[in-house]
């Protein structure tokens, strides 16, 4: 079995320059998402992971550049027409971000887990243009290069890349009024896989930016997940054949056909590897297989994420899981 070795090397060779001149990409850089801390639901029964000043210092320290910070706005609003928003969960959501932003990081600030956005993109378009008008309204002060918006995570269901533009137009709109220069994220359709990039069209606007979810082989970083399908992925599946080698080939070249096709250089917004059931060793392969293959294409990673479910810092032990954070190009700190 051909590891690491094998992946570099044919996934370099996929990594040709794109056929035309890329647009500036949103400097992500180095990023972590904030996973399991404000994205849970009003019924989830186990606790949110608690985040403070120390943990955004820590990642900084850490050498990212940006946080993903995933929030679940849609349970935490009235009724229409207004939806407003619980001012107490945006007041929580408030100190997080202005944490981040104090310790020197880009805020990447999404809508997460709008399930009925899915299930019925023309009923709720109205009520996500609603959260997204009072989350602009209530941000729009925060420096612009740093903090950044991004519409919806990960589409899919009946929300795809056929209804996507006009499903998000009034969500945009709302966030024009009070951020005109603000830069915005969309994301396609199955999740926002590699593969919704083949379709994938932006509004006309030049502070919209792609991006896309890399957790491919599936069946490798979602093993035993039980949310993953009935039954999940099969326990035991190692990363590092030649097939796997040959997949994040093909899937860079993707990624390099986009950008030539459109001219806009898209980050990557998650990836990671299920901890419960792959070993450390062979997660941090899986990183580093990734990050190396991309990296060429000059796109931003957002590892999935700083302690929860796939984790990178480890709060029992307070410290970074060992040889995981040069994964990423980081290290700086404890």
């Amino acid at each position: 079995m051909k590891r690491f070795a094998a992946i570099a090397a044919i996934a370099s060779l996929a990594c040709a320059a794109p056929g035309q001149a890329a647009e500036p990409a949103l400097p992500v850089g180095q990023c972590i998402n904030m996973g399991n801390s404000f994205e849970i639901s009003r019924t989830y029964a186990g606790p949110a992971k608690a985040i403070d000043a120390a943990d955004f210092a820590r990642i900084k320290a850490a050498g990212f550049d940006t946080v993903r910070v995933p929030v679940r706005w849609s349970d935490k609003t009235g009724d229409a027409p207004g939806f407003a928003i619980d001012p107490a969960w945006l007041a929580r959501v408030t100190v997080a971000v202005d944490q981040a932003l104090a310790a020197g990081l880009n805020v990447i600030l999404n809508d997460h887990h709008f399930d009925a956005l899915d299930a019925d993109p023309a009923g709720n378009r109205a009520k996500l243009a609603a959260i997204w008008r009072q989350v602009a309204t209530h941000f729009a002060d925060r420096p612009t290069g740093q903090l950044w918006f991004e519409i919806e995570n990960e589409p899919h269901e009946k929300l795809t890349n056929a209804n996507l533009v006009e499903t998000f137009a009034p969500a945009l709109a709302a966030i024009r009024q009070t951020n005109p220069g603000r830069p915005v994220i969309i994301g396609g359709e199955n999740w926002s896989g590699i593969d919704s990039l083949a379709t994938l069209e932006l509004p006309d606007d030049p502070n919209v930016h792609p991006t896309f979810h890399y957790y491919e082989p599936f069946d490798f970083t979602h093993q035993g997940a039980s949310w993953a399908g009935d039954p999940p992925p099969a326990i035991g599946r190692v990363y590092g054949t030649e097939a796997d080698a040959a997949r994040l080939a093909a899937d860079v070249a993707k990624l390099d056909a986009y950008i030539a096709r459109t001219g806009k250089v898209p980050f990557m917004g998650e990836t990671g590897a299920y901890d419960a059931h792959i070993p450390l060793a062979d997660r941090i392969r899986y990183h580093s297989a990734v990050r190396q293959a991309f990296a060429p294409s000059g796109i931003g990673i957002c590892a999935w994420a700083y302690t929860n479910t796939f984790p990178f810092y480890d709060q029992k032990e307070g410290r970074w899981l060992p040889g995981i954070l040069e994964t990423f190009g980081a290290g700086g700190g404890n």
